[in-house]
């Protein structure tokens, strides 16, 4: 109970969204914005609830006029199993409040109008979440699937590429079917400004993967995963393969022959501690 009540003094809701209720108010449409809200507030309780759960550390919940955000301070390194139960914790949510409202309809808790409206705004907002692209809840899963097989730099840089060109389509698609619907133009530029920012930033969320891989909590890999590095590979070379979810050990191939094998964490010493930036993978076989 404490931590679903220290859930809800994480919500803020965003200045933009008090302006929307204000008009709500003026233009009689109040209610329809509070079901909207609601709804919204429900699905990112459900991916702090599961954050919590597995004691991710939250940052904030925020409310916005066109959805939600709740801001983990995690990075990459947690399980991927856990990840994807905090990705879908989220629509799983529109599935009890769905059967919730259908049961209230049929002993006449509610109004057949706010029911349809109800379940058109729920079905909107879990399909729409569920898109392939980046920061929606689709865009994660993808990023998730991605990062079973790829490094966690390649990974990224795919699920942007999938996203921007899946966010195209359905541009296209506004277009085409309603072009004059102001309020999804405004989502569709804050995703596209998102997933231009992300790529901007994509160096920066890599180096912070590896810090936290080094510095922040230790978690359970869920497998050793071996990475054959050539002897004149750079450093930064064999880190840009690490991927999430595994521990990495090195080892170091001259010729077709291993001349060593290195732990991760020495690499990562390496190049944040010792600041080798430069160095080649073999010079550090004869550091360790």
């Amino acid at each position: 109970m404490n931590r679903l009540f220290n859930l809800f003094r994480l919500v803020h809701i965003h200045p933009l969204l008090w302006l929307i209720i204000a008009l709500s108010i003026i233009t009689a449409h109040f209610w329809e914005v509070c079901l909207l809200i609601g709804i919204i507030f429900i699905h990112e309780i459900g991916h702090a609830a599961a954050a919590s759960f597995f004691s991710w550390r939250i940052k904030k919940i925020i409310l916005l006029p066109f959805g939600g955000v709740a801001e983990m301070d995690e990075h990459g390194n947690r399980p991927l199993k856990e990840e994807a139960i905090v990705v879908l914790a989220g629509p799983l949510q529109h599935v009890w409040i769905i059967a919730a409202a259908s049961v209230l309809v049929t002993f006449n808790f509610l109004s057949e109008d706010l029911y349809q409206l109800f379940i058109q705004y729920n079905l909107m907002i879990l399909v729409f979440n569920l898109f392939p692209v980046w920061p929606l809840d689709g865009g994660k899963l993808v990023f998730l699937l991605l990062s079973l097989k790829n490094s966690f730099t390649r990974a990224h840089r795919i699920t942007l590429v999938i996203s921007l060109f899946s966010l195209t389509i359905f541009s296209i698609c506004v277009i085409l079917a309603a072009p004059a619907h102001i309020n999804v133009w405004v989502v569709i530029g804050y995703l596209f400004f998102s997933i231009y920012y992300e790529w901007k930033q994509r160096r920066f969320i890599f180096m912070r993967f590896l810090l936290e891989r080094y510095y922040g909590n230790k978690s359970n890999p869920d497998e050793l995963v071996p990475i054959l590095a050539n002897e004149e590979d750079l450093l930064i070379q064999v880190l840009e393969r690490f991927q999430r979810g595994c521990k990495h050990p090195i080892v170091v191939e001259a010729d077709g022959q291993q001349k060593g094998t290195l732990d991760e964490n020495e690499l990562l010493h390496a190049y944040f501690t010792e600041k080798r930036l430069t160095d080649k993978i073999s010079d550090l076989l004869f550091l360790y």
